[in-house]
C-alpha cells in the first residue's frame, strides 16, 4: 500500500524504469516546527519532493494523488551492489568528480533479470513492501475507527517496485526466449490479480478516509508533507464531534508510516538518483557508441532510423499486435542486435559507475533514507 507514482505502472517506452511504490507530489513546504539538528540533513541534500498517498486500492480516487513525481521516469529500486558482474574486458574513462565516471569490468550480456545496481540497497524487497502495505492499511483501520467506523482497506495488487520485480525492462526487451514467444508483449504470461470491489461507505465515512467534503473532489484544505506538521493542522471538517485529520485518514497513514516528522527524506529520494543516473547514462558517449552500433545491426535487417530501445515497438506502427507476427519478429532481430554489440553489459556498467558517483555525492542523506527506512519497519512489526 505504499503510494505508487503510477500504481503497478510497469516500464514503457516513455517510462524504461519500472515506478517504485511510492506517490510523490509537488514541491514541498517548509514546516514551521524546529527539529533536532542531530536528525536533519543539510537542506542542499534534503528530499524536495513532497510525496502523496496511494489511493488505497478500491476507495475513490482523488486529484492530489493521482499526480506522479518527475523522479518516476519507476524507478525500482532493486538489490545492493554492483552491476551484474561476469565476463568481458575492463574499461574505463574520465575522473571520480567530473566527466564521465570510469568503468569497472564489463558483463557480456549479462541477464537483466537478475542484474544488480548500487541503488538496489535502497529499495524494499517483496516481503518487505507487503509488511509496510499491511502496516499502512491497518493505520488506516484504526484512523476510521477514531470515527466509529469499521474500514479495512484492500491489499494493494499489481507491481510493487520492489528488487523482486528486477531490471528486466530497463534497457528494453533483452530476453531472447520472450522475444521469439512473445514479442513485445509484457503481460504475456502473467497472473492478473482480481480486484476487490470497492466498499460502501456512507458520506460522513467518506469525509474521513479522503479529507474531502461530500460531493468534492479536492482537498478540504491544508495538506500537510509530515505528520508533524499535521497534528497543529485544521482540516475545518468534522465528524461525529472529532477533527477530521488533514488529508483524511488515508493521509494520515501515509504521514505516520513515511513521513512523521519534518525531516523525513523523501519515500522516492533513492529511486530519484536511480533515474537521473539512467539519464546519465543514456546520455553517456560509451552507451550512446554501443547504441549506434546496434542501431546499424537493426538498419541491416531493414528496420532503419531506431535510436534506441524503447522505441522500436512504437515503430511497428498503431494496432500493431504487441505479441503478433511482426512484432516477434522485430524482438528477435532487436535482441539479437543488443547480444551483437553487448548493449546490455556496456549500458548497465555505465549506469553503475553512475549510480556509485551519485550514491557518494548524496551519502549522508542516503544513509539518513537507510536508518528511517528501517525505523519504518520496525514500526511496521509493532503494527503487524
Amino acid at each position: 500500500m505504499q503510494p505508487p507514482p503510477r500504481p503497478g505502472t510497469p516500464p514503457s517506452p516513455r517510462n524504461p524504469r519500472p515506478a517504485p511504490a511510492a506517490d510523490p507530489a509537488a514541491a514541498s513546504r517548509p514546516a514551521s516546527a524546529p527539529a533536532p539538528a542531530r536528525s536533519r540533513p543539510p537542506a542542499r541534500l534534503r528530499a524536495r519532493a513532497r510525496p502523496l498517498p496511494r489511493p488505497l486500492p478500491g476507495s475513490r480516487p482523488r486529484s492530489r494523488a493521482a499526480a506522479a513525481a518527475a523522479v518516476v521516469t519507476a524507478v525500482a529500486v532493486l538489490l545492493a551492489g554492483c552491476s551484474g558482474a561476469g565476463g568481458g574486458a575492463a574499461a574505463g574513462s574520465g575522473g571520480s568528480g567530473t566527466g564521465e565516471p570510469p568503468l569497472g569490468r564489463v558483463a557480456v550480456d549479462p541477464p537483466t533479470a537478475s542484474l544488480t545496481l548500487p541503488l538496489d540497497a535502497y529499495a524494499d524487497s517483496a516481503e518487505e513492501a507487503r509488511r509496510s502495505d499491511l502496516a499502512q492499511r491497518r493505520l488506516v483501520s484504526r484512523c476510521m475507527a477514531r470515527f466509529g467506523f469499521a474500514y479495512e482497506p484492500p491489499a494493494r495488487t499489481g507491481g510493487t517496485g520492489t528488487r523482486a520485480e528486477g531490471h528486466r525492462w530497463l534497457y528494453g526487451l533483452t530476453d531472447p526466449r520472450h522475444a521469439a514467444v512473445h514479442g513485445y508483449d509484457r503481460e504475456a504470461g502473467r497472473p492478473r490479480p482480481a480486484r476487490e470491489p470497492a466498499a460502501a461507505l456512507s458520506d460522513s465515512a467518506r469525509t474521513v478516509l479522503h479529507g474531502q467534503r461530500p460531493g468534492e473532489t479536492g482537498p478540504a484544505g491544508p495538506d500537510p508533507r509530515t505528520q508533524e506538521e499535521a497534528a497543529r493542522t485544521d482540516s475545518g471538517l468534522v465528524v461525529g464531534g472529532l477533527r477530521v485529520p488533514a488529508g483524511g485518514c488515508l493521509r494520515e497513514g501515509y504521514r505516520t508510516l513515511y513521513a512523521p516528522h519534518r525531516d523525513s527524506v523523501d519515500l522516492l529520494f533513492a529511486f530519484g538518483l536511480a533515474a537521473e543516473a539512467h539519464t546519465r547514462a543514456r546520455r553517456d558517449s560509451r552507451v550512446v557508441a554501443a547504441l549506434t552500433r546496434w542501431s546499424a545491426c537493426l538498419a541491416r535487417s531493414g528496420y532503419r532510423g531506431v535510436a534506441s530501445p524503447y522505441e522500436l515497438p512504437e515503430k511497428l506502427g498503431p494496432g500493431t499486435d504487441p505479441g503478433g507476427p511482426a512484432a516477434v519478429a522485430a524482438a528477435v532481430r532487436d535482441v539479437a542486435c543488443k547480444r551483437e554489440v553487448n548493449l546490455v553489459g556496456v549500458w548497465a556498467a555505465v549506469e553503475t559507475a553512475h549510480q556509485h558517483r551519485l550514491a557518494e555525492r548524496h551519502a549522508e542523506t542516503l544513509a539518513l533514507f537507510r536508518e528511517q527506512r528501517e525505523a519504518r519497519f520496525r514500526l511496521a512489526a509493532r503494527l503487524g
